[in-house]
């Protein structure tokens, strides 16, 4: 069973253009529609056009959540720590969800990895690339790796997508009927609600990798490294540095995620949701990770 499977393509402009983006885009024929996201966290905002695999081709403009950034090595006190989700898998492209069960990348996946890794080839100084022990994170990490320079890929367990228990291996849209007590708890806004089946809640989630990232800080203070891991994660990562702040939107296949962590655990977001290397390989807006967010 495939879901509608809708892609975007984004034209970067160079970093230092970047904050200028109210620029008015010509739709190439009059059916085409647009509107205008808003930016959050002060960040500037990315144009970006949608496309999807449909016989009625729309396009309009993203949500992409950007800050400018410069390839400077990171000052003694801070990690530098980038932090990137896997590629695409085929279950993603259905909107099955995964958790903790073990999907590989599809061809798709396979291109967007390459695209980031050669984007992140450019990173000065990266020392180490950690990542879930997950196929799908674990084959975009070594991907990454080989591309800058045959860096090792460190597995850390602590990295992997939420448990979503009975959920595991449904379709999203029929899991109200399959699994109904599963799907109410997933659903629940409680943040220590689990998921039946062994699922884990968002405060479990939450404390077991905000933890593995300090650990991370803390070892690698004043150095850049590269973490590759899941949607849940990661909005569980934006969480815990914007605790008040507005949603960070989707977490899409392959966007590049840049937190800074200093002394005392203090957490400041360098960039957000960046897909701009994905220019030509395009990423998939359907579809479901481990967090209702997830592209």
């Amino acid at each position: 069973m495939s879901a509608l499977r809708t892609w975007r393509t984004v034209n970067p402009a160079p970093l230092s253009s970047r904050r200028n983006t109210s620029q008015p885009v010509n739709p190439p024929r009059p059916r085409l529609t647009f509107s205008v996201a808003k930016t959050v966290l002060g960040l500037n905002g990315a144009r970006g056009l949608t496309a999807t695999r449909h016989p009625i081709l729309q396009l309009r403009m993203t949500e992409s959540y950007m800050a400018e950034s410069d390839s400077s090595v990171v000052n003694p006190p801070y990690a530098e720590i980038i932090v990137v989700r896997h590629g695409e898998t085929e279950w993603n492209a259905d909107g099955r969800i995964q958790g903790h069960l073990d999907v590989e990348l599809n061809d798709a996946g396979r291109q967007q990895a390459a695209a980031v890794a050669d984007r992140l080839s450019r990173e000065p100084n990266i020392s180490v690339v950690y990542s879930s022990d997950l196929k799908r994170a674990f084959e975009t990490a070594q991907i990454i790796a080989t591309s800058c320079g045959g860096l090792e890929v460190i597995k850390d367990p602590d990295l992997r997508e939420r448990n979503l228990g009975d959920l595991q291996g449904l379709v999203l849209r029929e899991a109200t009927k399959l699994s109904p007590k599963a799907y109410k708890a997933f659903l629940n806004h409680k943040t220590d609600q689990e998921i039946p089946g062994g699922g884990e809640s968002l405060d479990q989630l939450y404390e077991r990798c905000t933890s593995s990232l300090e650990r991370l800080g803390r070892k690698h203070k004043g150095e850049r490294v590269v973490v590759v891991t899941h949607g849940g994660v990661i909005r569980a990562l934006y969480k815990k540095a914007c605790p008040n702040g507005r949603s960070g939107g989707k977490v899409l296949n392959t966007s590049v995620n840049i937190f800074l962590l200093s002394d005392g655990e203090k957490w400041t977001i360098k960039l957000w949701g960046d897909t701009s290397h994905l220019n030509q390989t395009g990423f998939l807006e359907s579809g479901f990770g481990g967090d209702r967010t997830s592209g």
